[in-house]
């Protein structure tokens, strides 16, 4: 295949090299909602092609000596009771249904021993999920493609396509490409560029705070086991420690789409609810940006035309899933769609509301999501 890549700014601009990091298996919408949708058969192949998804990091990772600080272990952590019985019932599901042996339940008493907090009441333990330096693997996948041949045009923006029989003809502002198959890839950015899919997702706006560096070892009393973490929350937290000894802490989300609250304080202010200790560690960098979700939190994946592909609605699940997901539509455009059209098959409905009112009946779901968390 001769491949050309369009990035309106640069490489990992967006998601891609802002997120928490965190590569986790599954999908944002679970499996029990996700059997609800499209049944139990393809449901577990959606579930095994998010394992794949860890597999698959690993081995780009070695391959291409991609220097991206990947670290194993993850934490999904309980904040109430009933996110202990959530997960005791999510242990026996991920062990005894899909037959995946890398979790167990850690109990409070020894998950204080992990995380310097009285905040969580138990958690799973994930050793098979990870954490990385997002920038770095993505710009490393991007030297390996460009090593296979690949085009890279920065500073380039789709602005249109237009199917014409077996040929895609894509619009930017300073020229013309035609390719027998195009793939659609930026999410909530896409905007005008293909306006039929921005019903199904919702931009969401999240933060992300970086402490000053702590030095090894009080870095290392905050996570012992150098874990990812994640609370159960719907409007999360979650964390992890950074090659260089900084605690990286993100979660707080802003669906109204306003800019007018102070995003590294309040995040600043839930990182001390966890980690009242840090009182003191300075706040050297904070950064933010969209990802996208869809109503259901399953990954939305399809074809406008017969050669038109598209891959979008991640919902906080990106790193993993978006290098798999182009795995997928690699065989599709090959001849081989099985798998990729398993994802196709999840129905998504449009977000409620028209372009007026979608986002202020997010919020209001979202306020009512919240009052659930802080009862």
């Amino acid at each position: 295949m001769s491949v050309v890549l369009l990035e309106q700014h640069r490489v990992s601009w967006g998601a891609s090299g802002r997120s928490g990091g965190q590569a986790l298996f599954g999908i944002a919408s679970g499996q029990a909602k996700l059997e609800r949708l499209i049944g139990r058969a393809d449901a577990r192949a959606v579930w095994e092609v998010s394992v794949e998804a860890l597999t698959l990091m690993r081995e780009l990772i070695r391959r291409y000596s991609i220097d991206c600080d990947w670290a194993e272990g993850f934490l999904y952590t309980a904040v109430k009771e009933r996110h202990v019985r959530e997960l005791q019932e999510e242990l026996t599901e991920l062990r005894e249904r899909l037959d995946y042996p890398s979790v167990r339940y850690v109990p409070q008493a020894e998950l204080r021993e992990l995380l310097a907090t009285e905040r969580y009441m138990g958690a799973l333990y994930d050793s098979n999920s990870a954490h990385l330096h997002p920038l770095n693997y993505t710009l490393g996948l991007a030297a390996a493609a460009e090593q296979h041949g690949v085009r890279i045009f920065e500073s380039t923006r789709a602005v249109s396509f237009s199917p014409q029989g077996s040929q895609v003809r894509v619009q930017t502002p300073g020229g013309e490409v035609r390719a027998r198959f195009l793939v659609l890839a930026g999410n909530v950015y896409l905007g005008d560029t293909a306006p039929a899919l921005a019903a199904k997702i919702m931009a969401v706006a999240t933060y992300i705070v970086a402490t000053e560096p702590l030095g090894a070892e009080r870095a290392r009393r905050l996570v012992a086991n150098n874990a990812a973490v994640s609370d159960m929350n719907w409007v999360l937290d979650y964390f992890r420690r950074s090659a260089d000894h900084r605690l990286l802490f993100g979660g707080r989300v802003n669906y109204s789409g306003l800019k007018s609250f102070d995003a590294p304080g309040a995040t600043r202010a839930r990182m001390l609810r966890v980690f009242p200790q840090l009182g003191d560690a300075r706040i050297d960098y904070a950064w933010g940006g969209h990802v996208d979700i869809t109503l259901n939190r399953a990954p939305h994946f399809g074809r406008l035309a017969s050669n038109v592909y598209f891959l979008q609605g991640f919902s906080g699940h990106g790193i993993a899933l978006t290098g798999i997901a182009g795995k997928l539509v690699a065989e599709a455009v090959r001849g081989t769609a099985t798998r990729f059209d398993v994802f196709a098959r999840i129905p998504h409905a449009n977000f409620p509301g028209g372009a007026a009112l979608r986002r202020p009946a997010l919020v209001l779901a979202m306020l009512w999501y919240r009052l659930r968390d802080l009862l």
